[in-house]
């Protein structure tokens, strides 16, 4: 802590920046008069001003360097003290309501240090106010403390002139030893988080990625603190070093420090009760409430934090909710979904979609006397009630986790899997392809309610919501590889054989292709898995390997018949010589939520470096670019999966061959909706739920209709709308 020292008071107020950091042939006002864009013309007071403002009870230490405008009413302003130069706007005879608050214009009861104030403001009982630019039709009301440094930086992982390394901010994601920190900016995107947080050897990308971070930004001391217009601010503590948009709401915030925080008629930010941020950068349209902690963090646009949740050197996706639970050192792309007291989330990349139920602790120091490893979850990772888990981890593309303390680290390769740590028999179970077995219904739901729920401003990211997508069909390869390896190595030592890794594979491959009986037989075991010696086994291998290559087959052709529909594809012969020059599948990494090439990654790490790409702005293009190129790139992704998993040429790809392809297609529709309905009417058949309820009616009346369900309606009519295009497709091309 500093000593405190003595100065005159006429000096208060004034010499904001040291003259040392003054640009030549400039005051400490040119950044302020740059900030200040209302357009207003200041003049002095006139004398029967002033003399009415001291008549009135306002002091000022130099009169003279109190500016108003036309429109100026000096018996709005009251018990006032005034140090250095202040310049007010029109105060008119009127008062600002929000809800039930109503406050008079004018300036009340209130100590202001070197402020401006737009038009028709109403500030009362601000105990220290110094160094701001307050828009019109503001209202800041019982506030302790609001004051800006000359070396502000607003959240932003800067430096200001004559600062030392040592004092920027980082945000310290993905692993506690810092080694993946980031420096925070507003505007930074989930991509950008992603790209700067992983790969760590390129290190000319990271100094690339600093210099972009460092140039977004101005190192001139003086900036002012801004309050957008139609803010309100009442009740709070400390308000230091911040930016505050339009239409902003804060009440009741016990610190607010270091802060950009954005907010717009349209999308309106919201901080409550009890709240200390600090180091942050917050997105338009976003919920802070009821005793929220966040320290060195960013939360995008249209998130929520609440009820005691604490969020610390992490970023926060988009559309994503965390209520009462503790966050650290974590990067969660949009729709992260984090509910219920004692949930716990540490060391982790969580890559959208996800969901962490009550009691869990992902991440905890149980496996290592240093910091914490890390987590890594694909998309649509759900944890189950009090799961725990240990670092380091890496899932598939929705892996669900059923109830459990996992006792090692895990490696799960296999999407949509239903995960058990069977305690009883001591062995680790996998069930692939589990939600297209058992439960559609919440597959796709997760799909359907998060992409309704994308109220971002920034759309420059494309973010992929469709469970059926580039990651997750590569990954359903990656699937069907090992299925086929670990079904023949599970019959080799059946039959007592000695046979090479390709002899097993190629016999594994055959037995699930033809269905076989054997199999539902066999011990099918999946080493590596796991980071024991304990078995992990595989189960329903026979149902889920056939589930995922119909699943490719339905991908690849409903993008087909997409692209048919899009491109206006009216012959055969047009439709063959737009797949013709499709060769092979494509590989992709999840980008922040956005599903890039990876050669595209490639590309534009090259760029950066060679100083092609030049800012963080052009990367954003690059986002919007590729946003715009991807639904014909994952049209070829799917055409090139539905050949790979029929084992075709194009050649062999004709007419009678697409006309089963499409009956198929329409087949597995039919059976994923049957499958949806089935999920919903558990929750109307199982007795066990229907126990609490006297009779049907009041069962109905609690869960509502089954067969009135919206979202399973939607589910029928798009179905129905699918069947509709496979004829008119198989009529229009003739096949």
């Amino acid at each position: 802590m500093s000593n405190p020292f003595k100065k005159s008071s006429h000096t208060l107020g004034y010499n904001f920046i040291d003259k040392n950091f003054i640009p030549n042939g400039k005051d400490e006002y040119h950044f302020r008069n740059i900030q200040n864009r209302s357009g207003i013309n200041y003049r002095k007071l006139t004398a029967a001003e002033k003399k009415e403002l001291i008549q009135n009870n306002n002091t000022a230490n130099n009169w003279n360097d109190i500016q108003v405008c036309n429109g100026f009413n000096a018996a709005l302003i009251k018990n006032c003290n005034f140090f250095g130069l202040v310049r007010i706007g029109k105060l008119e005879n009127l008062y600002i309501q929000h809800n039930e608050i109503r406050q008079l214009v004018g300036l009340y009861n209130s100590t202001i240090i070197s402020c401006d104030f737009e038009d028709n403001v109403a500030i009362n009982n601000v105990n220290y106010l110094s160094h701001f630019i307050i828009g019109s039709e503001v209202i800041l009301t019982n506030i302790n403390e609001m004051s800006t440094s000359d070396y502000s930086k607003f959240g932003n992982g800067i430096l200001k002139e004559g600062e030392v390394e040592q004092t920027r901010i980082w945000m310290e994601v993905c692993n506690e030893n810092a080694g993946r920190s980031i420096m925070p900016f507003d505007g930074m995107l989930s991509g950008d988080a992603y790209l700067w947080s992983r790969y760590r050897d390129d290190e000319t990308l990271m100094q690339k990625f600093k210099l972009f971070t460092e140039n977004k930004f101005d190192n001139k001391r003086g900036y002012y603190g801004k309050i957008g217009n139609s803010t309100i601010i009442k009740n709070c503590g400390i308000i230091k070093n911040v930016w505050i948009g339009e239409y902003a709401y804060i009440k009741g915030a016990n610190k607010l420090k270091n802060l950009t925080i954005n907010s717009n008629s349209q999308n309106k930010t919201q901080i409550g009760e009890g709240c200390e941020l600090v180091n942050g950068i917050i997105g338009m349209g976003c919920r802070i409430f009821y005793g929220v902690k966040a320290v060195r963090f960013i939360l995008s646009d249209n998130s929520q934090l609440k009820y005691g949740a604490r969020l610390i050197n992490s970023y926060l996706g988009s559309n994503s909710t965390i209520s009462c639970c503790e966050v650290l050192n974590s990067l969660l792309f949009h729709a992260h979904e984090q509910h219920h007291n004692n949930s716990f989330l540490c060391a982790s990349m969580v890559m959208g979609q996800s969901n962490i139920a009550a009691g869990a602790t992902i991440g905890s120091n149980h496996n290592s006397r240093g910091a914490d490893g890390e987590l890594i979850a694909a998309r649509g990772f759900w944890a189950g009630l009090c799961v725990n888990l240990k670092h380091n981890s890496k899932f598939a593309t929705f892996t669900l986790l059923s109830k459990s303390d996992y006792p090692n680290e895990l490696n799960i390769p296999i999407p949509f899997s239903l995960v058990n740590n069977d305690t009883h028999a001591n062995k680790l179970v996998v069930v692939p392809a589990y939600f297209f077995l058992h439960n559609m219904y919440a597959l796709s739901r997760n799909e359907i309610k998060h992409r309704n729920r994308d109220n971002r401003v920034d759309k420059t990211q494309l973010l992929e919501y469709d469970f059926l997508s580039p990651d997750s069909i590569n990954e359903i390869f990656t699937a069907l590889g090992l299925l086929e390896k670990y079904t023949g190595e599970s019959f080799a030592v059946f039959k007592k054989k000695k046979l090479t890794t390709e002899e097993k594979k190629k016999i594994g491959k055959k037995l699930l292709q033809e269905k076989s009986k054997v199999v539902d037989k066999l011990e099918i075991l999946a080493p590596g898995f796991e980071n024991s010696k304990r078995k992990v086994q595989l189960l329903k291998v026979n149902q889920a390997y056939s589930i995922f290559k119909e699943i490719v087959v339905y991908y690849g052709v409903s993008q087909l018949l997409n692209n048919i529909k899009i491109q206006k594809i009216t012959s055969w012969e047009k439709l063959t010589a737009k797949i013709k020059s499709i060769n092979y599948r494509t590989e992709w990494i999840n980008v922040g939520g956005q599903l890039i090439l990876k050669s595209e990654i490639s590309s534009l790490r090259k760029d950066i470096n060679s100083g092609k790409i030049k800012s963080w702005d052009e990367v954003h293009t690059f986002y919007a670019a590729n946003g715009n190129s991807y639904p014909q790139q994952k049209f070829e992704h799917a055409f090139a999966s539905l050949i790979e998993v029929c084992e075709l040429s194009i050649k062999k790809f004709d007419k009678s061959t697409f006309k089963s392809l499409l009956l198929k297609s329409q087949a597995t529709r039919i059976w994923m909706v049957e499958n949806m309905q089935d999920s919903k009417s558990k929750d109307y058949k199982n007795p066990f739920r229907k126990m609490v309820y006297e009779n049907e009616a009041e069962m109905i009346n609690v869960l509502g209709d089954p067969n009135g369900n919206g979202f399973v309606q939607q589910q029928v009519q798009e179905m129905e709308s699918y069947k509709k295009l496979v004829a008119l497709t198989i009529k229009q091309l003739k096949v």
